[in-house]
């Protein structure tokens, strides 16, 4: 078990260690959802003295803004005329640093029970269980779910030789493995599965790729010296007696069909937003959103509260900035959650040498 005492350091800005899974942790507050309002919400709630533990299905922190739209300009951020939404989250990372709170990347919550001593349990789909008197839902429109290619029978191969997300590069050591795609998530894992993997091969339907550029010409120098294979031809078909893989067959207008024999097959076609598990947690709903008071943006049920777009009240405006502002005034409340003995004393950054303190300034 641990306690959140010593979470996993950061191993970048953008890039923090993940906490391992399948272990069982205890807290504050279990964020679920790592985007610009629940980075924010760790800031705010750090002022106030309280962890915060953060589950998110993806990769790397950023939700949204870093997956779909990285080097989108945003306009609408206060004190930044343009900012892309990779900045942003590097920013709010950098940000949230003192208070180096833990992160549960490509893992998504999947259960939520309350506990007979009155706190709530939740559990992720890699068996990950955090227990906290307090759950804050900042999961934007819902949970990523990955865009599955039209293949026949694809289902059968799933968890097994078939896999949309890499939760842990060392099962892919030693294997032949397939990727499919054209994004950054498509070119990442490729070069990060090159060096440990008998034999990597990058399918994509034309040669454009829509990743950054470096990430390209990293990918192109290792097919020119023979370390990958790339070959633009469309998937027709899986082999293997289900569920494990044996080859993949690729069609193109040069060789036909022709089957590229492997292990695995890592398609990453981009992600769709779905509410997910968490419309099954017993909150009230309107039309897939969660509604929440508007003084302390908590749902239905006590301590459990919804930050950002997933959440719904009249006057609502699905802006980052709006969700920012939740998130403050979430932190109130969840602080009286997590210090039922203690008094809140409402202080301003600018002048108190107590909240400077926890925030490093000299």
């Amino acid at each position: 078990m641990h306690d959140g005492s010593a979470p996993p350091a950061f191993a970048s800005v953008s890039r923090p260690a993940s906490a391992p899974a399948g272990d069982y942790y205890k807290t504050d507050v279990v964020i679920i959802g790592a985007g610009p309002v629940g980075l924010f919400a760790v800031f705010e709630l750090g002022l106030l003295d309280v962890k915060s533990h953060l589950v998110d299905i993806l990769d790397r922190p950023g939700g949204q803004c870093a997956e779909l739209y990285p080097e989108k300009p945003i306009y609408d951020i206060p004190a930044y005329p343009i900012v892309t939404g990779q900045e942003l989250t590097d920013k709010l990372m950098e940000q949230i640093l003192p208070f180096n709170p833990t992160f549960h990347l490509g893992e998504m919550a999947v259960a939520l029970e309350k506990t007979a001593a009155g706190t709530w349990l939740l559990t992720t789909d890699q068996g990950t269980r955090l227990e906290a008197p307090v759950i804050a839902i900042a999961a934007g429109g819902g949970s990523f779910q990955p865009k599955k290619p039209p293949i026949p029978a694809i289902e059968a191969y799933e968890g097994t030789s078939v896999f949309y997300a890499v939760r842990k590069m060392e099962q892919f050591r030693g294997k032949k493995i397939v990727i499919a795609g054209g994004g950054d998530s498509a070119l990442d894992w490729t070069l990060n599965l090159v060096p440990i993997a008998e034999r990597v091969t990058l399918v994509h339907r034309r040669d454009d790729f829509r990743a950054a550029p470096h990430s390209v010409a990293q990918m192109r120098a290792l097919v020119e010296k023979g370390a990958m294979d790339l070959h633009i031809a469309d998937i027709k078909s899986l082999k293997g007696a289900a569920p494990v893989l044996s080859a993949v067959t690729l069609a193109n207008k040069e060789q036909g069909e022709f089957d590229i024999a492997c292990d695995a097959f890592l398609p990453f076609y981009g992600l769709t937003m779905k509410l997910g598990p968490v419309a099954e947690f017993g909150l009230n709903l309107h039309e897939n959103l969660i509604p929440v008071d508007t003084e302390k943006f908590e749902t239905s049920t006590s301590g459990i509260f919804a930050i950002g777009d997933i959440n719904y009240y009249p006057g609502k405006l699905k802006l980052i900035l709006s969700g920012f502002h939740e998130a403050a005034l979430m932190a109130q409340q969840a602080f009286r959650y997590v210090y039922p003995e203690k008094k809140l004393r409402f202080q301003y950054t600018t002048s108190s040498t107590d909240l400077q303190k926890k925030l490093g300034v000299k």
